[in-house]
């Protein structure tokens, strides 16, 4: 795999828009009505998790999006440019820094820097994303509930909605990591159980890959929806236009029409 797939809620109170923008790069004008409170929660191992709770609305029944980055990120880089779209779909989002990630595309991953140097791997990683997922239920948040996973993380979340039924509405897996350092928590049997939908989106460029191809077709075979961006780049990158090169609405038209049909079930 390439180097690419890089107990409850303490409040850290409210973060204002200009201290996420310092970190994230662009939020976009629409992140004008944006509540955004930055939090922290602790996973079952012990490690503290911090994130940012993205609110277009106060009501805890409105439909979240639980964002989970790729290798090497962080919540603020990757999904910083992508939440004013789905805030403005109504939907509110829980976007988090996993233990393994970094500061590409930029910015810094909160919960990576307070390790001071501790390693961890990629299927480690699983604890932040039911942490994550504890947390919203914790909190209250009784909508729809989505898991939308990015490369490593994007394999990670379809297993968090196959071991939480019930729990978990819908996953949207972009680009999932298939490769040697995700052989201990990836297993083909998540997908084949799974009882929510699911929606994988590839890039073009890397269909060219056999590993990528076969896990496509595996998908496929169980009856999930899948999807083939062309341009795009790897991960939930191919929504952002400037990451990509060209225009990506069409990329946006299938994961907004997805999202749609989870909440109208």
């Amino acid at each position: 795999m390439r180097q690419r797939v890089g107990k409850c809620a303490v409040a850290l109170g409210v973060a204002t828009l200009a201290a996420l923008n310092s970190s994230s790069g662009v939020l976009g004008q629409e992140a004008d009505s944006l509540i955004v409170r930055e939090v922290s929660f602790v996973t079952d191992d012990g490690i503290t998790v911090y994130g940012d709770l993205c609110l277009g609305d106060e009501s805890k029944a409105t439909p979240i999006i639980l964002l989970f980055h790729q290798g090497g990120g962080n919540a603020r880089a990757e999904y910083g440019p992508l939440v004013p779209r789905l805030i403005e779909q109504g939907f509110n989002a829980l976007a988090i820094d996993q233990r393994r990630g970094g500061e590409q595309p930029g910015g810094i991953n909160r919960t990576v820097a307070a390790l001071e140097g501790a390693e961890h791997s990629y299927c480690d990683a699983y604890a932040d994303l039911e942490a994550a997922l504890r947390y919203v239920m914790t909190e209250g948040y009784s909508g729809v509930r989505i898991a939308w996973g990015s490369s490593y993380s994007a394999t990670l979340a379809i297993r968090l909605a196959a071991e939480h039924p019930g729990e978990v509405h819908g996953v949207l897996a972009f680009s999932p990591a298939c490769g040697a350092e995700m052989q201990e928590c990836r297993r083909d049997a998540d997908s084949a159980v799974l009882s929510v939908p699911l929606l994988i989106l590839q890039s073009a460029s890397e269909m060219q890959e056999e590993e990528v191809q076969r896990q496509l077709a595996m998908f496929q075979e169980q009856g999930h929806a899948t999807y083939i961006a062309d341009p795009s780049v790897h991960g939930s990158s191919m929504l952002n236009a400037e990451r990509v090169g060209a225009s990506v609405e069409r990329n946006w038209e299938v994961v907004l029409a997805f999202l749609r049909a989870i909440v109208n079930r």
